[in-house]
């Protein structure tokens, strides 16, 4: 059988389900269990690495997986911006896994079969999510995603745990039904079809009035965004085990969310026809609104997860506010940020992780001196910390440029003071974790020398943090990548 992009895209899907195919069978021989969850794991990377470059190299690999029947369009297309996300939850999940290993023999999780399996499917709708040729393919997609994680959110089986669930499913499932399913039907109405397509569908079609209407559904419908109000099942999803929230919710569901929100302004309505709105501008606002906001509320937070959670849900709000300047740095810039985000975000919940399962501790104010005896895992912290808030040579620090240049470019430099004040509220909620572990003594020097550190919950983080510093070195090839998803004639 001849290897084709065909079988590729379909291998999106299959390898990840192939690990929640194999891994019950072997509950009761963990070692046989995890090394099939990384086997996996690297196959679907190397796949995806094929894909990435037959894009790069301008092709746009297609499968149908419903044949044409309507809204019931059911289909696969790989583009430049779908391809960045495969690769980011990929390479993430392979790390991921490697932590989850140490974090859940370290703490004796219970259910740990159910657990692997379940990461699973919820890779694969990320690579349904990340290959959606339509917004039909990719609501799909979308809710296998919502529906898949609710059982790792929920995974401790507590009061707690089933609360915090509650809020995650309900406040998304409730946003995609009652507004993003009514946004896609409303496409489908206007423009007569749902598939996406450079430069969006509705030239011609609606008035800005009524594309306002549609990109209000459309953003508070992907509640994956976690657009202030309807953020709060981001905090409240906090109860799952940290390789949730490593993953899950600082890579493939919440990137998973404003990666749906780019490619809406991108293939759906164009940025010509969002900057036209005023709608465009009011959203812009709220993304700026949320970005500090959900930086003050980080602030206050002891808890080291919740102030994490909260720092999420400022970061992702960058990339919603890329989208609705619209300009070509600003979109490009929101690109950029689902990257270095991703990498930055993983490092510092994974150096939680490796926090509670060393030393049993979750506040802020209980980490004095714990560097001395975690230096790799609180020197990771650090560099994470760095790309987040922005700091040369990071990552972090090219989405931040993008953006300021794009608020420039659209006329909307008063939004650049969100940006900067962003950065500085990062540096004084991030900060003091590293300052704490290294600077302060020990509040309990004798128990902090009987601390154990696995392997794989200290290693993880410090390959991420890598990352995130070599990422800064590459991001002109990101940005050569990402241009063709902009409209023909856009200029940076």
């Amino acid at each position: 059988m001849v290897f084709t992009p065909q079988i590729s895209l379909a291998l999106l899907l299959i390898i990840p389900l192939i690990a929640t195919a194999l891994v019950p069978f072997f509950g009761k021989r963990p070692n046989i269990r995890e090394a099939i969850t990384l086997i996996c794991g690297a196959a679907l990377l190397v796949n995806v690495i094929y894909l990435v470059r037959l894009v790069g190299q301008g092709a746009r690999p297609e499968l149908i997986l419903v044949p044409h029947v309507g809204l019931l369009n059911v289909k696969l297309v790989l583009e430049p911006l779908g391809a960045v996300f495969a690769a980011i939850a990929s390479s993430l999940w392979i790390v991921n896994s490697l932590f989850t290993l140490g974090y859940m023999r370290g703490n004796n999780e219970k259910h740990q079969t159910r657990f692997f399996a379940y990461v699973g499917i919820a890779i694969s709708a990320a690579m349904g999510i990340a290959a959606a040729g339509n917004l039909m393919t990719l609501f799909i997609f979308y809710e296998v995603l919502t529906l898949s994680t609710v059982p790792l959110v929920t995974h401790k089986g507590d009061a707690k745990a089933r609360h915090g669930g509650r809020i995650y499913l309900g406040i998304l499932m409730t946003t995609s039904l009652g507004l993003l399913l009514p946004a896609i039907i409303a496409t489908y109405y206007f423009a007569g079809t749902t598939d996406f397509a450079v430069g969006g569908l509705f030239e011609g079609a609606i008035s800005p009035s009524i594309a306002g209407v549609i990109l209000f559904l459309f953003a508070f419908g992907i509640g994956k965004a976690a657009l202030m109000p309807i953020h709060p099942w981001l905090p409240n999803a906090m109860v799952a085990p940290t390789p949730v929230s490593a993953l899950l919710h600082a890579v493939a569901v919440v990137k998973a969310g404003v990666f749906s929100m780019l490619k809406v302004v991108l293939y759906v309505f164009g940025p010509d026809l969002v900057s036209q709105t005023n709608m465009g501008t009011i959203l812009a606002w709220v993304a700026a609104f949320t970005i500090v906001a959900a930086s003050l509320i980080a602030l206050r937070k002891d808890n080291l997860k919740a102030r994490l959670a909260y720092s999420t849900v400022s970061q992702l709000a960058y990339i919603t506010l890329g989208a609705m300047l619209a300009a070509p740095a600003a979109l490009i810039g929101g690109g950029l940020q689902i990257v270095m985000h991703a990498w930055g975000k993983i490092t510092l919940f994974m150096c939680a992780g490796a926090i509670y399962t060393a030393s049993h501790r979750t506040n802020i104010s209980q980490l004095n001196g714990l560097g001395r005896t975690m230096p790799w895992v609180f020197g990771a912290f650090l560099v994470g910390s760095a790309s987040i808030i922005g700091l040369p040579p990071m990552g972090g620090s090219w989405p931040k440029f993008f953006l300021m240049v794009g608020a420039l470019d659209s006329g909307q430099t008063a939004l650049m003071i969100a940006l900067i004040l962003s950065s500085i509220l990062n540096v004084a909620y991030l900060t003091p974790v590293a300052i704490r572990g290294f600077m302060k003594a020990p509040d309990n020097p004798e128990e902090d020398a009987k601390i154990k550190q696995p392997l794989w919950v200290v290693l993880p983080p410090v390959i991420t943090a890598a990352g995130a510093f070599i990422l800064f070195f590459f991001a002109g090839e990101i940005v050569d990548y990402l241009l063709p998803v902009l409209p023909q004639g856009s200029a940076l």
